[in-house]
């Protein structure tokens, strides 16, 4: 398997981590089995130079590589720009062929805004005008909306995106080959809309630190070059493009409604009850992604979608290893038990996606492995997460060893 994770930031964009730099993404590319990433912020001066220098041409035209990760040059814009009486937010991520291409975009963007401020750039253009600046640029670059849903920044956000991809890139809606499905959704939502068929379905980590890298991400069979990703896109071949890795869609941060000040918590039904508004300080709460999503669909059965690339649902392994034991994420068992597991096993991808339950069971401690059971079986708990706040992953390990017995023989 060849799996990638497409949408990362560096150190150069606002809330990221410092740790954000070329050589802590590779090691924990390798640490949690990603093949391929994208080098994020490629538009920041300063992180394009860093990128350059260090990144070395593969034998895969378009596929750059460093320490035995493969990267790809991408970026995420943030266009604003107002469109039928509203201001619409939408970010998009640029894939580019060549740095050359990219070197080109970014002088014409400095024409409309200040690079060094962030590594996701402002930009108050329409996303007809993007393309076609990035297809001056690199004749070969494409574009692919990012987190389609998400309330805030994205092409069906409640609060400033459309109703219609359309309405977004008009007559360019043609030369879009993917979707991001973001943190918030998964393919099966996206599959209500019968609309979405014609565009492949990406699942990434826009991760901020180094630890979130691959949280969601791309199963390949195989390496590829820049174009053959195209074609794979295009098409949707499913011999090429297996599964997406995502969260469980309740885990994101802006699944269900919400006010996050007021603690207020809403599925989409209790929404439309109270009509929109916090019980607690009458404000209008965030709509979020399931709610935007049952709004838009044509369909109540994700099945009716034909040709579809598969996916799988994790919980990363930390975040396993917090649940059963109770835990901090970022506490000393917590930490303790991944290294050891990694150092132990390997990558952890392979762990939670390859390695047979018998085998968890003969080198992790009980309670971990039974955990990575319950999350392939998809017996667990996700509080789902609102207007910003994470969801909460909870693993119930408290399985006799008879019951783990009975499963496992």
């Amino acid at each position: 398997m060849y799996i990638a994770d497409f949408h990362i930031h560096s150190k150069y964009s606002r809330a990221t981590s410092k740790n954000m730099d070329i050589e802590q993404c590779t090691t924990w590319a390798k640490t949690k089995g990603i093949s391929l990433l994208g080098t994020g912020d490629i538009t920041h001066p300063l992180w394009f130079s860093e990128t350059r220098k260090k990144l070395q041409m593969s034998d895969r035209k378009g596929i750059y590589s460093y320490n035995g990760v493969d990267f790809i040059l991408t970026g995420e814009v943030n266009n604003i720009f107002p469109k039928n009486r509203f201001t619409r937010k939408i970010h998009n991520i640029v894939f580019f062929s060549c740095f050359e291409g990219a070197e080109r975009f970014n002088k014409t963007l400095e024409k409309f805004t200040e690079l060094l401020v962030d590594g996701r750039p402002i930009l108050q253009i329409d996303t007809r005008t993007l393309i076609k600046m990035v297809r001056d640029a690199d004749p070969d670059a494409f574009v692919v909306p990012a987190h389609i849903w998400t309330p805030h920044f994205s092409l069906f956000g409640a609060n400033s995106g459309f109703d219609r991809i359309e309405d977004c890139f008009e007559e360019e809606t043609s030369s879009i080959l993917a979707l991001e499905t973001g943190l918030s959704s998964d393919p099966p939502m996206n599959w209500l809309l019968s609309s979405l068929d014609r565009f492949t379905l990406i699942s990434n980590s826009d991760a901020h630190s180094p630890q979130k890298i691959g949280r969601e991400a791309n199963v390949f069979s195989n390496p590829f070059s820049f174009y053959e990703l195209k074609e794979i896109l295009k098409t949707q071949d499913k011999t090429k493009f297996l599964f997406t890795i995502e969260y469980f869609p309740e885990e994101g941060k802006y699944h269900y409604d919400g006010h996050r000040l007021c603690k207020i918590r809403f599925s989409p039904d209790e929404t439309i009850k109270n009509r929109f508004l916090c019980p607690v300080c009458g404000k209008r709460v965030t709509v979020g992604v399931m709610h935007r999503v049952c709004s838009l669909a044509d369909r109540k059965n994700p099945d009716e979608r034909k040709n579809r690339i598969d996916y799988k649902h994790l919980v990363p392994l930390d975040q396993v290893i917090a649940s059963v034991y109770q835990k901090d994420v970022e506490s000393v068992l917590t930490q303790q038990i991944y290294k050891q597991a990694i150092e132990k096993i390997g990558p952890e991808l392979k762990i939670l996606l390859e390695i047979p339950e018998q085998e968890l069971f003969s080198i992790l401690p009980k309670e971990v492995a039974i955990g990575i059971k319950l999350v392939r079986e998809e017996k667990l708990i996700v509080i789902p997460g609102y207007d910003g706040e994470f969801g909460t992953v909870k693993i119930n390990p408290l399985l006799s060893e008879n019951q783990v017995q009975q499963t496992l023989f």
